[in-house]
């Protein structure tokens, strides 16, 4: 037998539970409005400066740096075969 629900039907909640449910409640909408107002100050804070380095001023600088060491490179190898020129001359 399924119990009718209708004006007279009542139920026992302590209190407690119901300040329980208060505190629930209130907490929740304080975090609501806090979050919003945290993102209306976030809306209004200046913007980022642009970086220091533009991505094309770094591509430049790495593009000198690779050169650079190539350059050196060759450099190296020119000394390596001068090298052996003159170790030839000595031990002839």
């Amino acid at each position: 037998m399924a119990k009718e629900l209708n004006e007279d039907t009542g139920f026992k909640i302590s209190i407690k539970t119901l300040i329980g449910i208060g505190a629930a409640m209130a907490t929740i909408i304080s975090m609501w409005f806090m979050l919003q107002a945290d993102i209306n100050e976030a809306k209004e804070l200046p913007v980022a400066p642009p970086p220091d380095v533009t991505r094309m001023e770094f591509d430049m600088k790495d593009q000198m740096i690779r050169q650079t060491i190539i350059t050196t490179q060759e450099d190296v190898q020119e000394i390596k075969k001068s090298i052996e020129k003159i170790e030839d001359k000595l031990y002839e």
